[in-house]
């Protein structure tokens, strides 16, 4: 059986934690982790303020050297004490993004529900 990849983002979005854009913008700044997970091209046209750039493709292998934890012995333990919070361009990669982070055994990770085409639509 085939399965499209809006079946996949579906299902993954039943098994992780979203987070409204109104919500997020509450608790944005309050030393939260973002993670932007789109392309450094998406990226370099417009970002949230905070957020650091690991594009989906390569997030795992560099989540490590996020600048709140890279420093520490062991920057995994650093990362499951902090809430991380995922955005991309509609809230699939972040959603897929989650999922995976999930797996590797962080528990407070939240993708962006909408991502930033939500996030620029309630800035206007």
């Amino acid at each position: 059986m085939l399965t499209s990849i809006g079946d996949i983002v579906a299902n993954v979005k039943q098994e992780i934690r979203e987070i409204s854009v109104a919500d997020f913008k509450e608790i944005l700044n309050k030393n939260t982790v973002v993670i932007d997970v789109r392309e450094p091209s998406e990226y370099s046209l417009g970002h949230i303020e905070s957020a650091v750039n690991y594009p989906r493709g390569v997030l795992e292998m560099q989540i490590t050297q996020h600048p709140s934890v890279k420093d520490l012995a062991d920057p995994m333990l650093g990362l499951a004490d902090q809430d991380i919070y995922l955005i991309c361009r509609s809230g699939a990669r972040s959603a897929l993004a989650a999922e995976s982070l999930n797996r590797m055994g962080l528990d407070a990770v939240y993708s962006v529900a909408g991502g930033m085409v939500a996030w620029e639509q309630q800035a206007s």
